[in-house]
């Protein structure tokens, strides 16, 4: 099965620095992932990014919990990271988080390929829940981001 793809892009205003510090620490996660997802880093932070790091996390979907673990394969500090899911409620998951200076900012460009398990009722259970709980996720993200570097020219 062919994997979806959800990409989202947003124009920050700071420094490239300052962006890729926020979304390179893994405390910063729980900080701009919606409340109803229960969200929590299992792993002790700080975590030390590099090739290999490997996250572990729970997140809620109602009242069942899901453990996840997530592994950098990607790590190229100013430019771009990629997260893969290691374990998770996913068959496949690869989120590239990609950075560019653009005039006094940053354009910071998420591009996520996913495939859920079980065949056919996986794709209607895409269709009918997953495409938009994964919007409604990345909208809140969206919203958070901007907040957080709208204040005093952000963290």
């Amino acid at each position: 099965m062919s994997p979806y793809v959800l990409e989202r892009e947003q124009w920050l205003p700071a420094t490239l620095d300052r962006v890729f510090a926020f979304f390179a620490d893994a405390a910063n996660l729980e900080t701009i992932t919606p409340p109803w997802l229960g969200f929590r880093i299992r792993t002790p932070l700080p975590v030390e990014m590099r090739p290999g790091a490997q996250i572990d996390y729970t997140i809620r979907l109602g009242p069942v919990p899901m453990r996840w673990r997530t592994r950098v394969p990607v790590w190229e500090p100013g430019k771009r990271f990629v997260d893969v899911q290691e374990r998770g409620p996913y068959a496949h998951w690869e989120h590239s988080h990609e950075f560019v200076p653009m005039g006094d900012g940053v354009l910071m460009r998420d591009r996520v390929r996913y495939v859920l398990p079980f065949g056919p009722l996986g794709r209607v259970t895409h269709a009918v829940v997953v495409r938009a709980l994964l919007a409604r996720v990345f909208d809140f993200r969206f919203e958070r981001v901007r907040e957080i570097f709208a204040r005093a020219g952000g963290v």
